[in-house]
């Protein structure tokens, strides 16, 4: 692994010493059992949930601060929740790295054990013949309808952790190293040019009449027939995280099948479609 993602928070382990974390991140470290899909899952939503509460104890602890009230063991707490994810990384790194498809995506910038351990703990490729099949059971595929009373045509979970892909693309859209964020960055911009050039007049439009708006910005800029800011970016984001799980299902596919994806595992990109090269392919 080449990129971990950054934390919200960090501590100084000198300023906290509990016995009790410490040998949990010990013992999670030496632990000798693999874990399989099921319990990956289980693994990957515990950290998010460790990650929430101790965002939430560092927020609190920050706030206990400038009131010049006690703020020390809540702090204390975000602390020892910090060493309890940090140490549940080692065994999804692990899960990830057992698999061709888990490596390559370790191998990404942006991709961090977290999200590449979710991604194979849900991506069944015995079950996913093509890469649309990957964006739909992730809620990406566009012509998907979820009506009232139906049952949910995505798995909401592995939704969640695409989003969270896309926000880590986003964040390191920055870094030229970064070969899906520099997508991201490429495809917001000439969305940006579309929109400025009203060539997104229609779907403005179609989102005006079948939503309500109240007055605000949002439905101004509706009204002025271009797309909100904030949706231009989360298409772009899409976008991103979509090549990047059609580049994910071609490698697991030949790993697992010992021939190429079906082509083409492609993609519209700017007013042509053309074939989006995967980057460290183990395959090439």
């Amino acid at each position: 692994m080449n990129n971990p993602t950054p934390q919200v928070e960090t501590f100084n382990d000198s300023d906290f010493d509990f016995p009790m974390f410490t040998r949990f991140a010990r013992d999670v470290r030496s632990m000798s059992s693999d874990l399989d899909s099921a319990s990956a899952r289980n693994i990957v939503d515990a950290y998010y949930t460790l990650q929430e509460n101790r965002m939430a104890f560092a927020a609190q602890a920050r706030e206990l601060e400038k009131q010049e009230s006690p703020h020390e063991l809540v702090a204390f707490m975000a602390h020892n929740l910090h060493l309890m994810e940090k140490a549940l990384k080692f065994p999804l790194e692990r899960f990830a790295e057992a698999s061709v498809a888990g490596e390559w995506a370790l191998s990404m910038y942006g991709i961090g054990p977290v999200l590449a351990a979710g991604l194979s703990a849900h991506v069944d490729i015995t079950k996913a013949p093509t890469a649309g099949s990957v964006w739909r059971y992730a809620g990406l595929d566009p012509t998907m309808k979820w009506e009232k009373g139906q049952k949910r045509p995505f798995n909401a979970e592995f939704k969640t952790l695409c989003w969270k892909i896309g926000q880590s693309f986003m964040k390191f859209s920055g870094k030229e190293q970064c070969f899906y964020g520099q997508l991201y960055k490429q495809d917001k911009a000439r969305r940006i040019a579309k929109n400025e050039a009203g060539e997104y007049a229609d779907r403005a439009a179609q989102i005006l009449a079948t939503k309500n708006f109240k007055e605000n910005h949002t439905k101004k800029v509706l009204q002025s027939g271009k797309l909100p800011d904030a949706q231009i970016d989360a298409q772009a984001r899409r976008f991103a995280v979509k090549i990047f799980l059609s580049h994910y299902h071609a490698v697991a596919y030949q790993a697992h099948h010992g021939e190429p994806a079906p082509r083409p595992y492609i993609i519209a990109h700017g007013d042509h479609v053309h074939e989006i090269a995967i980057p460290g392919n183990p395959f090439a």
